[in-house]
């Protein structure tokens, strides 16, 4: 009966030992091995067997992991305060630094990707800020990897995720913008002038060598305001001065008709003076 119950208590104690000896290293992960608080080496993934109570096994990852870095309120080089916040990325490329070298990987990252990002940002004007995010983003990845490359740590990405700026700012910002719309639009609208003006220098000089391009084009105008059912006619000049001389002409006509009747009927010449011109027509004709 001694004997049954000394087997079952080694049994016991091997399958604790056993279990104590038994470590699984993931396929993403490295084991940082002490025995008697020295480091041994380093384990790589898969079933690995340690001394219960003498040695112990750190197990690190190596995956990407993502930080995000709390809004920080930064003054700017132009003395603008602001609100920015970003996100971090890094990764463990040295085990065994990351274990020895600092306690706490995932704090001291957060905190100087804190500092530095308020440093980096106080270095650039407001503007610079918010076009030159990409110029921004690289130098806070530069500093940060200066100092985490000691800790085994690289840091892959560093963004700028949000930028708060004060409701005064703003306003400020939305004036600036709709003056810089206004002057564009004041140069787009003057140069289209611009260019209108040459193209009707350049009709004016066609239509003086061609008087009769004139006239069609003041008929043309003429069917085109008939279209909005006007009760008022303006003539062009030009059309003006043509409906002159056409009259001129015709009282001309009658004139000479009048004096060959008055000859035919008393049988002798009668000269009758006719005008050399007319008075224009009025310039409206209303219905």
């Amino acid at each position: 009966m001694d004997t049954v119950w000394i087997v079952v208590i080694a049994a016991f104690v091997l399958l604790v030992v056993v279990l104590l000896s038994v470590r699984v290293v993931k396929q993403y992960e490295r084991g940082v091995l002490f025995r008697l608080g020295r480091i041994r080496g380093i384990r790589e993934p898969g079933l690995r067997i340690i001394i219960p109570i003498v040695d112990v096994l750190h197990r690190v990852s190596l995956r990407i992991v993502t930080m995000p870095i709390q809004s920080q309120g930064i003054i700017t080089r132009d003395n603008v305060s602001v609100d920015v916040s970003a996100v971090a990325y890094f990764r463990v490329v040295d085990a065994q630094k990351s274990v020895v070298a600092i306690e706490n990987v995932n704090a001291a990252i957060n905190q100087i990707a804190q500092t530095t990002l308020r440093k980096v940002v106080g270095q650039h004007t407001l503007d610079e800020t918010l076009s030159e995010t990409d110029r921004i983003n690289l130098d806070i990845r530069k500093i940060l990897d200066v100092s985490t490359i000691d800790w085994g740590v690289e840091v892959t990405l560093v963004e700028l995720k949000d930028i708060q700026l004060p409701d005064s700012m703003k306003r400020a910002m939305a004036r600036q913008a709709e003056a810089e719309r206004e002057k564009r639009a004041k140069i787009i609208n003057a140069e289209g002038e611009s260019l209108a003006a040459e193209s009707l220098g350049a009709a004016s000089d066609i239509m003086m060598d061609h008087p009769l391009a004139l006239q069609l084009r003041n008929l043309q105008s003429l069917v085109e305001i008939a279209v909005d059912k006007n009760s008022t006619v303006v003539f062009p000049a030009p059309l003006m001065s043509t409906i002159g001389e056409l009259g001129t002409f015709l009282a001309r006509e009658n004139a000479a008709a009048e004096v060959n009747a008055a000859s035919a009927a008393n049988g002798k010449s009668v000269r009758v003076p006719v005008p050399s011109a007319l008075p224009h027509p009025r310039a409206e004709i209303r219905n």
